[in-house]
């Protein structure tokens, strides 16, 4: 998978967490569920190691990726598609010159973003999620950071040193978009096994349907770090086009956020207690956790023995600050091994 900047990403961690994974084979493939699936890593290393993969986002600039990258199995963005997303669209809106230009982006790179937005429609909802997993990727390498919790974009892009330390803060969106394109198209392949993707609450999909062998739950690190939507909000707004939110702030957030209780400190213990009961048939659990988050490491592993599983916890230092979900130097991620008695 092409790399990733989504801030709390396990690319570092994949062949830590799926140590204690089975593995999957032709004549046995094993269904993996990524209820959380963020970036996409997970779920697409899972497919890269020949399990069937379900994956999930509650936001759909993720969910894109999980489309786009994961489910999909064999369309790709010609050249000539490319082309059309960035030539002129006279019916285009304006969302992304209102709320993003002065704050992220110069008028005429947020104009290239309304227009690639209204062209996108016109493709296959696959390559769409394709355009987008891309272009979302080129816009977390625009901004410094690689966030939009900040106001910096603009300052550093106009300063010669920032600019020579990271090049792509001061190159068009096209251009980064371009450089993407070869990787995120060789990235699409057919592991001959059907995937899906999802697009909504996890404890809603786990309602429907909680047929699985594995669920790797990755959740929000509440009061570990920034709010994640926050932090890609501009992404957010650019997948979705709102029409029915308010902006608010400097950085021109939508509000209010969707709505997770894993990230509320008043709701967490309530929403994994309702989690673990849905997810209660799936023979294994793995679940990525972060000793700075709420409730604490010792809480949660409580909460993990009450269903009756075999529950083994294991410990991974974070050496150097990552920025976001609680990856910060010193930090510890977890990894919790819960099994089906």
């Amino acid at each position: 998978m092409p790399s990733v900047q989504f801030l709390g990403n396990k690319e570092r961690l994949l062949d830590w967490i799926f140590s204690y994974a089975p593995k999957s084979t032709p004549y046995k493939p094993i269904s993996f569920l990524d209820a959380f699936s963020g970036s996409g890593i997970v779920a697409f290393e899972a497919k890269r190691r020949g399990f069937r993969v379900t994956a999930n986002d509650l936001l759909q600039c993720c969910w894109h990726i999980a489309r786009g990258l994961v489910e999909n199995s064999s369309e790709t963005l010609s050249r000539e598609e490319v082309e059309y997303l960035f030539s002129p669209n006279p019916n285009s809106g304006n969302l992304m010159q209102r709320l993003f230009t002065g704050n992220f982006f110069q008028p005429e790179q947020a104009l290239v973003l309304d227009t690639f937005r209204a062209n996108i429609e016109q493709l296959s909802e696959t390559k769409r999620s394709l355009a987008f997993a891309i272009m979302n990727r080129a816009l977390t390498r625009k901004v410094i950071m690689g966030h939009f919790a900040h106001l910096q974009a603009i300052p550093y892009a106009n300063t010669p040193i920032r600019v020579k330390r990271n090049p792509s803060i001061a190159k068009p969106i096209r251009q980064l978009f371009l450089d993407l394109l070869p990787d995120f198209n060789r990235a699409v392949f057919n592991s001959h096994l059907s995937h899906r993707s999802f697009n909504t609450n996890i404890l809603d999909l786990l309602n429907d349907d909680a047929n699985y062998d594995i669920a790797y739950f990755d959740p929000p690190y509440c009061m570990s770090h920034s709010d994640y939507q926050a932090f890609y909000h501009l992404l957010e707004t650019f997948s979705r086009y709102w029409t029915d939110k308010e902006f608010i702030g400097g950085t021109n957030r939508y509000s209010p956020p969707l709505d997770s209780s894993f990230d509320k400190k008043t709701t967490a213990t309530q929403a994994f207690n309702q989690l673990f009961e849905l997810a209660q048939n799936i023979p294994l659990w793995l679940i990525s956790y972060n000793d700075r988050s709420y409730p604490s490491v010792e809480t949660f592993e409580t909460l993990l023995r009450a269903t009756g599983r075999n529950v083994s916890t294991y410990r991974y230092r974070y050496p150097n600050s990552r920025g976001g979900k609680g990856s910060v130097k010193g930090s510890h991620e977890i990894l919790f091994v819960a099994k089906k008695e």
